[in-house]
């Protein structure tokens, strides 16, 4: 089941060997985690959820605003540890995580979308050694998942 931890920032940044490789301003840091047998399908619902989800405030100060409506732009790092199965034991498997083989090009592809419908969208490096710095807003985190197709 992809999973997409966002979390609106005030800025975020991801750093690959001291360098910066994708830097936003206000908006939102995706952190996505793709699972064996997730579909395109299912990454479209998500990232469209993601895109539509009303975290950032109105004039009133409500959570009623996306990210378009508020201006804002979005990083988004891959991150397999959401995938985890962690419930045994005191270590987690990845079992359920996608191979980077399959995971790569679904994380190329929610970017891929996210960028087609307007939005800003810096990256980190896939499976890289990432360090990622941010100023949560709020706070505000929310994990976002749609359900697998059914077959």
């Amino acid at each position: 089941m992809l999973i997409a931890l966002i979390q609106r920032v005030r800025r975020a940044d991801v750093t690959v060997a001291e360098q910066v490789v994708g830097a936003i301003g206000p908006g939102m840091l995706v952190l996505l985690g793709v699972e064996a047998g997730d579909s395109s399908a299912e990454l479209h619902k998500l990232a469209d959820k993601v895109l539509k989800y009303r975290l950032f405030s109105d004039a009133a100060g409500k959570m009623n605003l996306n990210l378009q409506q508020s201006g804002g732009e979005m990083l988004v790092v891959s991150q397999f540890t959401l995938a985890a199965d962690t419930n045994s034991g005191l270590r987690p498997s990845f079992t359920p995580a996608a191979r980077p083989e399959l995971a790569e090009p679904m994380y190329r592809q929610f970017v891929d979308y996210c960028r087609a419908q307007g939005v800003t969208v810096a990256t980190g490096q896939f499976a890289a050694d990432m360090q990622v710095s941010l100023v949560n807003d709020g706070p505000v985190t929310f994990w976002l998942q749609v359900p697998p197709a059914l077959a």
